[in-house]
């Protein structure tokens, strides 16, 4: 089912934000992105603690910039910033619903993907908006609930093109839109737009930062 009326814009790496009846919400802000990505947004959602996806200065910035911002995310990171914001940082885990900025979201998933097994995993979540749109985080979680824009995680140190083919074949969305792509080159940006298109199954768009699409 199509998300009527929102507004998606391609921050940098995996940041996004969707806008809809005058209010925003922005996904992982984080250290690779622009500044002000998080700045104005009417609530914030924060994946895990890695600092591509989470960046503390600048969480506290937009916290600070307007006293009606709101963040949702895991104990791992709301537990770094709940304290300087009472009642203004909300702690979400796998099953979770609710309400932020006028979008219903779901809470899916509970670990980030294996970089190696060396190194331990940390906690992930990814959020189902409006029962539409999906932002996985550092995982390929499936939600058991059909989703119609995928934002898939097309280029990171614990995947590879043909974990993500097959991750966008099996959510089987309408579309697929590139996130966590700061690592991915000019040079290789065709080759991956490529492959995921010729074999994802879904139709698959990749957006610079600062672009947007009406879902």
């Amino acid at each position: 089912m199509a998300t009527s009326g929102v507004k998606l814009t391609k921050q940098s790496h995996a940041c996004v934000r969707l806008d809809k009846a005058g209010r925003s919400l922005v996904i992982d802000p984080g250290g690779f992105g622009e500044a002000d990505a998080a700045v104005g947004a009417d609530a914030i959602l924060i994946t895990h603690e890695h600092p591509d996806h989470f960046d503390e200065g600048r969480l506290r910035a937009a916290m600070e910039a307007d006293p009606a911002t709101e963040i949702w995310t895991l104990a791992a990171v709301a537990d770094q910033v709940a304290a300087a914001f009472p009642g203004r940082v909300h702690r979400v885990g796998h099953g979770d619903t609710f309400e932020a900025a006028g979008f219903s979201v779901q809470v899916h998933g509970e670990l980030h993907a294996v970089i190696h097994p060396d190194l331990p995993r940390v906690t992930n979540v990814g959020y189902l908006v409006d029962g539409s749109v999906f932002h996985p985080g550092d995982a390929l979680t499936v939600p058991d609930h059909p989703v119609d824009v995928l934002l898939a995680p097309v280029m990171a140190p614990w995947n590879k093109i043909a974990e993500v083919i097959d991750y966008v074949r099996e959510v089987a969305p309408r579309r697929a839109y590139d996130v966590h792509d700061a690592l991915l080159t000019d040079l290789a940006r065709p080759i991956y737009d490529g492959h995921i298109g010729r074999l994802g199954g879904a139709e698959h768009v990749r957006l610079a930062p600062g672009e947007s699409a009406q879902l």
